[in-house]
């Protein structure tokens, strides 16, 4: 499982699409920093081109997206995130 672990993290891009004040964001990013996840933290509110990819890539204007190697993840959906991730 660890070096399951270990080629996610070495191999697998996150990106994080929401806003600073948005809970669910933050729960998602506490919660990927917690399990030592690198992570690309996308602002949609600084960013029209960002909130565009986010919707493109998602279907919808919800928030948190994330995007784990391909993979997206709507809201924060901590049972989906550690299945992408391999964690505990």
């Amino acid at each position: 499982m660890i070096y399951i672990s270990i080629l996610i993290i070495i191999y697998m891009k996150v990106t994080v699409y929401g806003t600073k004040t948005c809970i669910w964001c933050v729960k998602t990013r506490e919660f990927l920093k917690e399990h030592k996840i690198k992570f690309n933290d996308i602002d949609i509110e600084k960013s029209k081109k960002a909130e565009k990819i986010m919707i493109k890539i998602s279907g919808q204007e919800g928030f948190p997206v994330i995007d784990i190697g391909g993979k997206i993840v709507l809201g924060y959906d901590k049972d989906k995130l550690r299945r992408l991730l391999a964690k505990k």
